[in-house]
């Protein structure tokens, strides 16, 4: 028989066989099995820290085969089967990131063919412009940390944690990624994450399989237009980044994976079909960012992390005036990065490499913006543009520049997070991982009041759990503007494609429906399957 269990031991003892196997007995019994150690096989599943109450323990969970051998652990039998591409049927994806990619991947479970379009360059040729963000203060538009192979997630933490249990198989999304090159580790941790030095690797390593099966993959590539037939879209009219050259692909149907900072696709969707978009809760605010050890500390109640605990998480939620304040893509042991698609603007953003270990962790804190709470401004201009839809995107836009305004080429606006909160300029600044520079300003005089109120009340609150947060050696960087996309295409919920264009599937994060890694590829999995169905 089999049956699962879950042990609690200290972090030293993570290693310790012969503990953690009397445990494990200890436990069956208190479940009613009674066995003995020669008839026991632990088969271990998943990892999580319990830092609650004031001291740190690891919860490691086992499948106990009693009196049975556990199957065999080095196989992926859960890996799917992918199929070379030699039928008739084509789809166009739009975008390269997790839901294009394992979109991608899924129609290769049925033998059709993939075709992806990518604004972005491949990895390799993105990371030299993404380094020229640093260093020259350049900012390709259609190459950044945001747009190019792999898509947002490519130059990030790597984080594979979500909630979104019902949208899919998390454990094959996971699979997956260990199959192209990911640490096993992924398999069983409960915050798994790859780090932004593994990840060009392990999206170069899914590319060469979607093309080795017949798929194709166009860089450089952007969608300028889309192809209709009536309300029918048949394909796409695309701009090569480099030549200007013009081309169309056509297909059986389009996936529209674009991510969350392509406004140019809302656009387009909203000159073509402006009752397709939706005005949806999205949040904007700032990183902040402290000394590794220190948020090691609190977290830990000072216990020394010392190569036996990981780098320390947080996760902070609160209500203020009515709207959620909250902590998004916490980064221990990361860099706070440029992360703007244009150069007349600023926006920051989080990531990590494996390791977790820069000097600094740092978070995104947000306050949620619902479409009520835009102000009337851009309301009327999104009217004015024909689509009421885009009023969100006009203020995220309005934001970036204007952070762009406070701070002097990529540098970016500052201030100490005790200064923030005192209304005062901060005479000097702490070192930090933002390579472009940092800029002292008065962010709290600037940001809108609607949103510096409610965070400047959050970062109160978060101190009561987390004592120490507010610190002289905090500061805040502006501005953090793309956690999730303002506007939502709408999608049929049993179709799922878009209920004013035909054939078109919007999907990832830049649909809205979806958020982070793991949600974005099981939605473009999703997507994909419910199409593979009907073609």
């Amino acid at each position: 028989m089999k049956t699962d269990i879950s042990v609690t031991i200290k972090p030293e003892d993570e290693h310790n066989t012969s503990l953690i196997t009397r445990k494990a007995l200890e436990t069956l019994s208190k479940k009613g099995i009674h066995t003995k150690e020669q008839h026991l096989s632990l088969v271990f599943t998943k990892k999580s820290i319990d830092a609650r109450h004031g001291q740190v323990k690891l919860c490691m969970r086992y499948t106990a085969y009693i009196d049975e051998t556990p199957p065999d652990q080095t196989t992926q039998s859960d890996l799917p089967i992918w199929k070379p591409a030699t039928g008739s049927k084509q789809v166009i994806i739009i975008g390269s990131g997790p839901a294009g990619l394992f979109g991608a991947l899924q129609l290769l479970e049925y033998g059709i063919k993939p075709i992806i379009i990518e604004r972005g360059k491949e990895s390799s040729q993105r990371k030299k412009d993404i380094a020229a963000i640093s260093t020259k203060n350049l900012v390709d538009n259609n190459s950044n940390y945001c747009f190019g192979e792999g898509g947002a997630g490519t130059f990030s933490d790597g984080k594979l944690y979500t909630r979104s249990n019902k949208r899919g198989d998390i454990h094959k999304i996971l699979t997956i990624f260990h199959h192209f090159g990911a640490d096993k580790k992924i398999l069983t941790d409960a915050h798994p994450h790859i780090g932004t030095d593994r990840l060009p690797t392990i999206i170069r390593n899914m590319r060469d399989t979607i093309i080795s099966l017949g798929g194709e993959v166009h860089f450089e590539t952007k969608c300028t237009g889309l192809l209709t037939n009536g309300t029918t879209v048949t394909g796409v009219i695309t701009t090569h980044c480099a030549t200007g050259e013009q081309k169309e692909f056509k297909g059986d149907a389009i996936v529209l994976a674009t991510g969350h900072s392509a406004d140019d696709i809302y656009h387009i969707i909203a000159k073509t079909a402006p009752h397709a978009l939706e005005a949806k809760t999205f949040a904007m605010g700032v990183r902040v960012e402290h000394p590794r050890q220190l948020i090691d500390a609190i977290q830990y109640h000072g216990e020394s992390v010392n190569g036996i605990l990981p780098t320390a998480e947080y996760r902070l939620t609160a209500q203020e005036e009515g709207r959620g304040v909250y902590s998004f893509c916490m980064c221990p042991g990361g860099f706070v990065v440029p992360s703007a698609t244009g150069p007349d603007e600023i926006v920051v953003n989080g990531m990590s490499s494996a390791a977790r270990n820069s000097k600094w962790s740092n978070a995104a804190i947000v306050v949620e913006i619902r479409p009520e709470d835009i102000p009337q401004e851009f309301i009327q201009k999104a009217t004015d543009l024909g689509c009421s839809a885009l009023a969100g995107l006009l203020y995220r836009s309005w934001l970036e520049h204007t952070t762009k305004q406070q701070g002097k080429g990529q540098a970016a606006p500052a201030q100490r997070l005790k200064d923030f909160l005192e209304h005062i300029q901060s005479e000097t600044l702490p070192a930090s991982s933002y390579t472009p520079g940092l800029v002292s300003s008065r962010i709290d005089s600037w940001m809108p009041d609607y949103i510096s109120r409610r965070l400047a009340a959050g970062f109160k609150d978060f101190n009561k759990s987390m004592k120490g947060f507010i610190c002289n050696d905090a500061v805040l960087i502006a501005s953090e503007t793309r956690t999730s996309t303002p506007v939502r295409i709408t999608r049929d919920k049993e179709t799922l494609e878009s209920p004013y264009l035909h054939n078109l599937y919007p999907t990832g994060e830049g649909s809205g429906y979806s958020g982070g890694i793991v949600s974005s590829a099981m939605d473009g999995e999703k997507i994909c399957k419910k199409m593979a169905e009907v073609l």
